[in-house]
């Protein structure tokens, strides 16, 4: 009995739990949105910052996006895959 509880628990400690992260698509939206909302505001001028950094964020957010997918696509296909079988499966 004390034999097979110690073997239950190895086996229990051996499993390893992976994280995944952001992925680069993740990243990429937000420090294009970050950036985005700094250079909108310093670009609008003195009375539109605000407006302006509400463009620039949504114009770096995509970029930064559209950048990431493509450096996803490359350096990990799996996850890939998973968010695009996401968006184009038929139940969605």
């Amino acid at each position: 009995m004390l034999f097979l509880g110690s073997n239950t628990a190895l086996a229990q400690s051996d499993t390893k739990t992976e994280k995944k992260g952001w992925s680069r698509k993740g990243k990429g939206a937000a420090i294009g949105a970050g950036t985005g909302a700094a250079a909108g505001a310093i670009i609008a001028g003195k009375g539109d910052r605000g407006k302006g950094a509400v463009i620039g964020a949504g114009a770096g957010a995509v970029s930064g996006a559209l950048i990431g997918k493509r450096r996803d696509k490359k350096k990990d296909p799996a996850r890939h895959r998973e968010y695009t079988k996401k968006k184009n499966s038929p139940n969605t």
